[in-house]
């Protein structure tokens, strides 16, 4: 293995291979420390050592004396003191004291993954307690994001004595204060962003707000099912001191509900770094003993017969639970999570399975008119793109595939006869969510809030050329900055025939990855290509061989119509590439193979 050196920060110092500007215009800078492998890097026993993985996690952010902890990343070695947070002591006794006393408990949950899985963690968990909560999803088009008031009320007047908001209501003050008026108790879970002046809960539980304690800030990345998983334990620990177990009341299984935590902070796109690696890591051999009758459905439907991986939670099993409460029926997703009935959980899996197809349909429908906004949006700082008839269940995916074509923060927004609904997606180093706050704050929007990569809001159609502009001045320096920052990182150079599946699982120790906590990406070369055509739509298909003899499989995603994809598909004849991306597994041949997931490429001489 060659000697690894430490430059400069990514950035700086000489481009990695001489990649001043690659197929899609980026400088290859390395991650942190130089990995250029020899070209017999990986074709022996040995040859790949665990440095590789430490070098992984220190240029993560990992100190050098903490790498034990994060190599193996624990709850134990994570999980904060619970009572760290504002208002989870008191939250904590209000749910102890409605489990000992029996008090009708309802869930108002979020219609998003992270919602159905924050519900369906709390109802599995007062279930295990002894305690039949119910729960309450709104329907996404007619009532909105959030808590509504009248919601609120209505299940007052039905009897329920407390209700805990899961993924919503941090911004829910006249909701909340309609609650409070109706005589029952409100107990907020959130991590989305907050005004100085909260809601009129009687806990407010999120690491988000401005009142937070420094530790309590610092998870600020978790997302909702995380924050509702520390009330659980913070609900246990209570029950505990109380005396509550014995001999004919055993302590529910906490690590069970871990798989609910992985899918909802992996699709809720929540920075996998800290206590949410740990979360992930352990939900992961959670759903790999398939216990819970929904998941195993759900992954049957996914026709997902491994252990899953953290990309099925955010491409496979997410996005069928998603589809329910984009355009189906809201409540399929908490219905499936928290079922005990093997029939019901088949069914509700498959129709989830067939709205996710009909989400892809509309989804394209409503992309492609997006794109044909763009030509005219070439110079703002984010794009604002609307449309008459547009299916407001799909806009968030769109506002992300626009986000990831421009490379630059995306809204995009629903309109009707009275109202536009939009939600946008945004990029590293540019927080949507507060600009967004500052909008509705400005009396630009109806209502709108969210984090600093996503955000919602409702708005006034005649508004819309004054929100762009207000978008655009408020967030143009950033966007700029974040945009002459944009490099493709690497963390490894090699020839091909260091690209083996010994190289893959060293690279995958360091996981789970995701936002936050990048995936490994290599560069391969040089390298010429053998054969490249497009499979599916628009994926770009290759077989590359280098100057060692080894040649591999890559693919590259939504590329065909890319000039990465046009050139590595049509002048490739005689000319040598650097390509980059990640690193896969192979298993469709009789013995596994790595390919590569490509990202970039680049003329090599």
């Amino acid at each position: 293995m060659a000697t690894r050196t430490h430059p400069p920060s990514p950035g700086l110092g000489a481009p990695v291979l001489g990649v001043a500007t690659s197929l899609s215009g980026k400088a290859w800078r390395w991650r942190g420390g130089n990995m250029e492998l020899g070209e017999d890097a990986g074709s022996g026993p040995g040859a790949l050592d665990h440095s590789i993985l430490d070098q992984l996690l220190l240029t993560r952010g990992v100190a050098e004396d903490d790498l034990p902890r994060h190599a193996q990343p624990t709850l134990r070695a994570f999980l904060p003191d619970p009572s760290t947070f504002r208002d989870m002591d008191a939250a904590a006794e209000r749910l102890a004291l409605a489990v000992t006393t029996g008090e009708r408990v309802t869930i108002y949950g979020d219609y998003d993954v992270d919602g159905a899985t924050s519900a369906a963690l709390l109802v599995e968990l007062l279930r295990q307690l002894g305690l039949d909560a119910g729960y309450y999803i709104p329907d996404r088009l007619l009532e909105g994001y959030g808590p509504s008031g009248e919601a609120l009320v209505k299940l007052a007047e039905a009897g329920s004595q407390l209700i805990v908001t899961v993924d919503c209501g941090a911004m829910a003050h006249e909701a909340l204060g309609m609650a409070r008026a109706a005589g029952v108790d409100v107990i907020v879970v959130d991590h989305h962003k907050c005004s100085p002046e909260l809601p009129p809960a009687h806990a407010l539980v999120n690491p988000n707000r401005l009142d937070e304690s420094d530790l309590g800030a610092a998870h600020g990345h978790l997302a909702a099912v995380g924050v509702a998983f520390l009330l659980g334990v913070a609900l246990v620990r209570n029950l505990r001191g109380q005396g509550w177990f014995g001999a004919h009341r055993s302590e529910p299984d906490l690590i069970g509900l871990l798989d609910l935590v992985a899918l909802g902070t992996v699709a809720d796109v929540a920075a996998l770094h800290g206590l949410n690696r740990a979360f992930v890591a352990q939900g992961l051999k959670v759903l790999a003993r398939r216990e819970r009758i929904g998941m195993a459905a759900l992954m049957d439907a996914s026709r997902l017969t491994r252990a899953p991986q953290c990309s099925d939670l955010g491409f496979a099993l997410g996005p069928r639970i998603n589809a329910g409460g984009r355009i189906g029926e809201s409540t399929l997703g908490v219905r499936l999570l928290t079922t005990t009935d093997p029939d019901e959980a088949r069914d509700i899996a498959a129709k989830l399975s067939q709205l996710n197809e009909e989400r892809r349909a509309i989804e394209a429908e409503v992309q492609e008119a997006a794109e044909a906004q763009l030509a005219g949006q070439h110079n703002m700082a984010v794009q604002v793109l609307s449309g008459h008839g547009w299916h407001p269940g799909v806009i968030g995916i769109v506002a992300g595939r626009i986000k990831e074509k421009t490379g630059k923060p995306a809204v995009v927004i629903a309109l009707d006869d009275m109202q536009g609904k939009g939600s946008g997606r945004s990029i590293s180093g540019v927080d949507l969510g507060a600009a967004i706050i500052a909008a509705r704050e400005a009396g630009l929007l109806v209502a709108g809030g969210g984090h600093a990569m996503a955000a919602g809001l409702t708005i006034d159609p005649a508004r819309l050329a004054d929100f762009a502009g207000f978008l655009d001045e408020r967030l143009a320096r950033d966007v700029e900055r974040a945009r002459a920052g944009a490099a493709m990182l690497l963390d490894l150079a090699l020839a091909p025939g260091g690209l083996t599946p010994d190289l893959v699982e060293t690279l995958e120790a360091g996981g789970p990855y995701g936002v936050g906590w990048p995936a490994p990406r290599i560069a391969v070369g040089p390298v010429r290509i053998v054969k490249a055509d497009i499979v599916g739509k628009d994926h770009v298909r290759l077989i590359a061989s280098g100057n060692d003899g080894r040649s591999f499989k890559a693919i590259a995603f939504r590329a065909a119509e890319t000039e990465m994809g046009q050139t590595l598909l049509h002048r490739h004849q005689g000319r040598r590439f650097h390509l980059a991306g990640r690193a896969k597994i192979d298993d469709w041949g009789n013995r596994p193979a790595a390919e590569l997931q490509l990202e970039d490429a680049a003329f090599a001489d």
